[in-house]
């Protein structure tokens, strides 16, 4: 399967999909898209009491980074990469995340650029403790209009088998 085609599978009510039916090595590009902006930047610092001034203060940016401008905060945009992905896979699905591994921002994201995302299933097992869950791992990207990647991480999560019926 390519492009995140879920052939025939009944999803959870909320849109996402049960253990069973990940396939490893399955892609998806994700639908929805966003362009980030300085009111994201500054209301997520300022909520998770980061205040960076490569994140909150255009002036400082403009006169002393190589930047010339704010950067997006990473985790901000670590959050919308996962969160992005959570429509099309794990909407209602997701018991709990189990961890984010290899998290990288190889290229800054700056205010005004439009973020796009996909995910790879890369791994999956059964609980060794609960027979109605699993473990996937998923490789979630994202890219700015550019191409360029901007964030990746490896995420580990704790999915819903399908109920008996």
């Amino acid at each position: 399967m390519s492009e995140g085609q879920v052939a025939d599978v009944a999803r959870h009510w909320r849109g996402g999909i049960y253990f069973e039916d990940f396939v490893v090595g399955a892609t998806w590009r994700h639908r929805l898209t966003r362009t980030v902006t300085q009111m994201d930047n500054m209301l997520f610092s300022n909520m998770t009491m980061n205040p960076q001034p490569l994140h909150v203060d255009r002036h400082f940016c403009e006169t002393e980074t190589e930047w010339g401008q704010p950067l997006m905060n990473s985790l901000f945009t670590l959050g919308l990469m996962i969160g992005i992905a959570v429509t099309d896979l794990s909407n209602g699905t997701t018991i709990a995340n189990l961890g984010m591994t290899e998290t990288r921002f190889p290229n800054p994201l700056f205010e005004g650029d439009t973020v796009s995302c996909t995910t790879d299933v890369i791994a999956k097992r059964e609980s060794k403790s609960r027979p109605d869950a699993g473990i996937v791992e998923f490789h979630h990207r994202a890219y700015k209009q550019d191409g360029k990647l901007v964030a990746e991480c490896k995420r580990q999560a704790f999915m819903k088998r399908r109920p008996a019926a």
